[in-house]
């Protein structure tokens, strides 16, 4: 990997080596955003995160791993300096447009990992491609965040933790402590109910563009976070694969063991 783990370095020869004898390739994509995060954590955290998810994955599994769409739809975020969004119909048209070019080169099923939360077409997008008979999944799931957390010992509750907080707080301080700046150690604020955000936007709920317990997170909280993704993703793999691959991911689990 280069560019601080974006990008991947493989060239055409590895991809080639990869995909020789596997009956049905998958790829990786990871999808991030460029939004405020409050004034410590920086505009590219998403696209930080669904990168180190994918990044992790594609060292546990034989999977093809793609450069991340750092752009997406923060629309919720626009009251904020810097945030930057494209409609929802273009990232849909990426991501189908994507997936066609990746069928063509061989590659059958392509699995989003989504960094964030407004980014509701991709839903959408998966199945739209599933109805027409091709592989795509979506990843991580609440349901893998929640397994995540407990895992972790992430004290905040999914619906809390909803923007800047413990969890992605606790990713980057693994990953990327660099980025994180003084302040989130202070900078909690709590706002459950949000039935409305996608009427005002975030700047209803927050001042600071916060809405979680970033004053939680640490390093080692964002390791196991990611140790447990990457489990998780074992059922998708095989989900995605034929059944001639479940030995493939077997033997893989295996040596991560």
């Amino acid at each position: 990997m280069n560019g601080g783990g974006l990008f991947p370095a493989d060239t055409t020869e590895d991809v080639r080596a990869r995909g020789a004898g596997a009956p049905r390739q998958v790829a990786v994509l990871p999808v991030g955003s460029f939004e405020q995060h409050g004034p410590y954590l920086p505009l590219a955290t998403d696209t930080l995160v669904a990168c180190a998810v994918a990044r992790d994955i594609a060292a546990a599994y034989p999977v093809h791993l793609l450069p991340p769409v750092t752009v997406s739809c923060s629309h919720e975020h626009a009251d904020w300096p810097g945030t930057v969004s494209i409609s929802s119909v273009t990232l849909h048209a990426v991501i189908r447009d994507m997936a066609d070019s990746l069928r063509r080169s061989g590659v059958e099923a392509l699995v989003l990992v989504n960094g964030h939360g407004g980014n509701y077409v991709l839903g959408n997008a998966v199945q739209e491609a599933t109805a027409r008979g091709e592989r795509m999944a979506l990843f991580p799931a609440p349901e893998d965040w929640e397994t995540a957390r407990e895992r972790a010992g992430v004290e905040t509750s999914l619906q809390t933790d909803m923007h800047a907080g413990e969890i992605e707080t606790s990713i980057l301080l693994h990953t990327h402590p660099e980025s994180v700046r003084p302040g989130y150690e202070t900078a909690d604020f709590l706002a459950d109910d949000r039935r409305h955000l996608l009427t005002t936007g975030m700047s209803a709920y927050t001042d600071s563009g916060v809405i979680g317990r970033p004053s939680l997170g640490t390093a080692e909280k964002g390791k196991e976070l990611l140790a447990s993704l990457v489990d998780s993703f074992a059922a998708y793999f095989t989900l995605l694969t034929s059944e001639e691959d479940e030995r493939v991911v077997r033997d893989v689990r295996s040596e991560r063991v």
